[in-house]
């Protein structure tokens, strides 16, 4: 019986808990940043959902007018011992664009901001190492205007976005937005993909 309640206390929806971590980013719309996040090695969950905002249980309507103050974002659990969070931000600019202020492609508002919600103060070291090594190293030819704010609360999106890639491939939106993101994501990261 005590085995049973150990493992039942140490069991978070289905997977062993061990010294996972949490990241939460915005990187745009947050059917694509799932997409990609659900393939990395070390991912062990990845939820799309709101934060950063005032509204309390935002609804995705309320979340597109841009008057909530929350942006989409993913939420990811991660194991540190095979991806590390520098990883994690590697692969969050290389797919997205953190120059462009309050929108990437056609959708715009703040509800598309670049942001990363930093979980501890090791956190948010590595995210201005990393903002600073991308400016250094002169990828972009603008300036990065990733947000690097404090969490505070996420807020899952609701079910009909969980897993929407996954679900809705053949869906125009996935067709010509986030299949492209993928193939690009895969070619520089194929080392880090699931098998």
């Amino acid at each position: 019986m005590k085995l049973i309640l150990f493992t039942l206390v140490f069991m978070t929806n289905g997977i062993m808990a061990k010294n996972f971590e949490k990241a939460t980013l915005g990187g745009g719309c947050f059917w694509c940043t799932e997409a990609i996040y659900s393939e990395l090695k070390g991912v062990v969950d990845v939820k799309p959902g709101y934060s950063g905002g005032t509204t309390k249980n935002p609804t995705y309507k309320e979340v597109c007018t841009g008057e909530t103050g929350h942006a989409e974002v993913i939420q990811i659990t991660f194991d540190p011992n095979i991806i590390s969070f520098a990883e994690i931000l590697e692969v969050f600019f290389m797919t997205h664009n953190p120059t462009s202020l309050n929108r990437q492609g056609n959708d715009v508002g703040t509800q598309y901001r670049s942001v990363i919600f930093y979980h501890s103060e090791k956190q948010k070291e590595v995210a201005k190492k990393v903002v600073k090594l991308f400016t250094d190293e002169k990828v972009y030819n603008q300036p990065i205007v990733t947000e690097i704010t404090a969490f505070e609360k996420f807020y899952e999106a609701e079910d009909y976005h969980q897993n929407y890639f996954a679900r809705n491939k053949n869906e125009g939106y996935c067709q010509f937005v986030i299949i492209p993101k993928i193939d690009k994501f895969r070619k520089i990261f194929k080392d880090k993909l699931k098998d």
